[in-house]
């Protein structure tokens, strides 16, 4: 489960780093920023949940911490229509975000939720970190699946 979330996290920092290099909206360079913050923490968390990184409380916490504040940012700004993956280069977004928008907003809600339940966990050390970075990871994959396209 783990490799899941550091492929998942691996991916979206690779596909954000070479859309960043090109001419993209500034709304899609700042949902990708987003998608790599979350992607960083994530990996934080998970090399601590599998052994990998050493747990401090203070840079778990802080991880978490980060995760919470990304999710209380607004996401329809970001998703401008036009932005998706047959639009412009440089994005899996798929077209049936913006015919979905209430439900990619109540994702994200989800993802929220989920980063707070990680926050509560993160000072409880390494064994309390799985189990929510599994609830976090569900709520990515739910997104992931119904919107966002596979890497070319």
């Amino acid at each position: 489960m783990y490799k899941t979330f550091a492929a998942l996290a691996a991916a979206t920092a690779l596909t954000a780093t070479a859309a960043f290099a090109q001419d993209l909206p500034k709304e899609v360079k700042a949902r990708q920023g987003q998608f790599q913050i979350m992607a960083i923490n994530l990996g934080i968390l998970g090399g601590i949940a599998k052994g990998a990184i050493e747990y401090d409380a203070a840079t778990a916490q802080a991880a978490a911490d980060s995760l919470v504040g990304i999710s209380m940012v607004n996401p329809a700004p970001l998703w401008v229509e036009g932005t998706d993956e047959m639009s412009i280069e440089g994005t899996r977004a798929k077209a049936e975000i913006w015919d979905n928008l209430d439900d990619v907003v109540a994702k994200w809600n989800a993802f929220g939720e989920a980063a707070k339940v990680m926050q509560a966990a993160a000072g409880e050390g390494p064994e309390a970190i799985g189990p929510a970075l599994g609830t976090i990871g569900g709520t990515c994959k739910a997104c992931h699946d119904a919107y966002r396209a596979p890497q070319s």
